[in-house]
Parts: structure tokens; C-alpha cells; sequence
């Protein structure tokens, strides 16, 4: 996403933020689609009991990097630890975090647990 253009009051607080036309309406396009509000979302994801994760978490599996290696930082484990917690051997993991390897759908479900985040998460 394009950083948006922020446009002051007069205190030198921001007013209002100007956003790309397809930004705007990719957004607009999920309001739509789900019929809620942005606090409804909200109340919603606090309801069911979600996990969220820090902005930096998103905007690092927005930047394309590999979510294995994004997740394992967030929760502070090494290559090591989260291969064992896994059951895999480190190299194998290291490989799967540099896209060399995919890993398999058993191995990417033991560290989906190990993680503590959906499988989904990772594909």
C-alpha cells in the first residue's frame, strides 16, 4: 500500500489522509462485502476470541516475506527451537523460511501448531 498524504489542522494534528483511488476502493469494496462497520469487525474479532498481531507482523507477510520466518520472529523462537517444537530438522525449516523448500502438509501443519496459528497462516 502506497503511503497515504497527511494533511495537518491548524493545532499541526492530522485532519484527514488522502489514499489512492484503488486503496479507497478496495476498502469501500470490503465494507460492502461484509456489511459491518469497522468497530463491528472489531467487536467481532474480540468476541470470537482471535489472536491479533502487531502491524509490523502484518506489513512484513504484506511485504511478501516468508510468514514461517515472519510467525517464528513474532514469537521469539529460533530456527532450532520451533524445528524441534516442529519435529523437523533445522536445515529443513531454514530452507522452507528461504523458499528453497515448501514443505510438506504434515510439516507445515506441525509448525502451524508448534506456531500457534492456523495453517492457513502459512500458505
Amino acid at each position: 500500500m502506497t503511503k497515504p498524504q497527511v494533511i495537518l489542522d491548524d493545532a499541526g494534528k492530522p485532519a484527514f489522509a488522502v489514499i489512492p483511488w484503488r486503496e479507497y476502493a478496495r476498502l469501500a469494496m470490503m465494507d460492502a462485502a461484509t456489511g459491518l462497520t469497522d468497530e463491528q469487525l472489531y467487536d467481532h474479532a474480540n468476541s470470537v476470541g482471535e489472536e491479533s498481531f502487531p502491524i509490523e507482523v502484518a506489513d512484513r507477510l504484506l511485504a511478501g516475506e516468508n510468514a514461517v520466518r515472519v510467525f517464528r520472529d513474532h514469537r521469539g523462537m529460533t530456527q532450532k527451537q520451533l524445528a524441534g517444537a516442529a519435529g523437523i530438522n533445522p536445515l529443513y525449516l531454514s530452507q522452507i523460511e528461504r523458499g528453497v523448500r515448501t514443505g510438506s502438509a504434515r510439516t507445515l501443519s506441525a509448525l502451524a501448531e508448534a506456531l500457534g496459528v492456523d495453517v492457513d497462516d502459512l500458505i
